[in-house]
């Protein structure tokens, strides 16, 4: 069984085009998140982009990378065809880490797919994390899961999920992380797909998994991963130089 990493990464970002390319701490931002990969236990780590300048950087510093077309409309179409280049077969296992977490912690690859490792009946896994403040329970940016007692997810939305009606304890809510693993055999399937009504209501490309029957694993990890949305995420994390290495 192989275990693949690749990172979904194109130039025409509606918020923030060339974020790929942008400099963090004197670094281009997926020459980062690149690093974080290959720091991990997992061997194999590609860029997958449509993108002639993404592609020549990423080979520029020592990196693999694959060209793929550019019609693709997301980053798990771009996933699909860059697994069927690389030749995997069903019973591989594929992790879609964004290509705008400079941050991820190289020991969460691990724990992402171990969900996948341990039950043939998962197909698709992913992370979440405690919400710690009430600004991001009320976010619909932050994406909020809840999961059942064997650490399946139920739903995910960008609404407060669960609802808490007192009295009695207030639940833990959950972030989710957006960073999955697959196996190959589901991905394949997965892109095929037409898009579900929740999915086309909340904009989540993970309800397609649940709408279809799907199971979907979740290990919840200590800390959230900052990711880089704009302009004004990268400034924010260009003034933590020093802080957060």
């Amino acid at each position: 069984m192989r275990k693949v990493i690749i990172i979904p990464a194109r130039y025409g970002s509606t918020r923030f085009p060339g974020k790929p390319l942008a400099l963090l701490w004197d670094k281009p931002l997926i020459q980062h998140v690149y690093e974080r990969a290959i720091d991990s236990e997992i061997s194999e780590v590609y860029v997958a982009t449509d993108d002639q300048r993404i592609f020549d950087l990423v080979k520029s510093f020592g990196g693999k990378a694959l060209l793929t077309k550019k019609e693709h409309t997301c980053g798990t179409e771009r996933l699909a065809e860059a697994s069927d280049i690389l030749g995997l077969k069903e019973e591989d296992l594929i992790i879609n880490l964004q290509g705008d977490q400079p941050l991820f912690p190289s020991e969460y690859f691990s724990l992402l797919i171990k969900p996948l490792l341990l039950s043939s009946e998962i197909q698709l896994s992913t992370l979440a994390t405690p919400i710690l403040n009430k600004a991001d329970l009320e976010n619909p940016n932050k994406v909020k899961v809840v999961v059942d007692k064997r650490g399946l997810a139920l739903y995910f939305s960008r609404s407060p999920i669960p609802y808490f009606r007192p009295p009695g304890r207030e639940p833990l809510y959950l972030k989710h992380i957006g960073v999955y693993a697959y196996r190959k055999s589901f991905l394949s399937k997965f892109v095929k797909l037409p898009p579900g009504e929740l999915e086309s209501a909340e904009k989540l490309e993970q309800l397609r998994a649940l709408e279809y029957g799907y199971k979907i694993g979740v290990t919840v990890v200590s800390k959230d991963v900052p990711e880089v949305d704009t302009l004004e995420d990268l400034q924010y994390l260009e003034n933590l130089k020093g802080v957060i290495k």
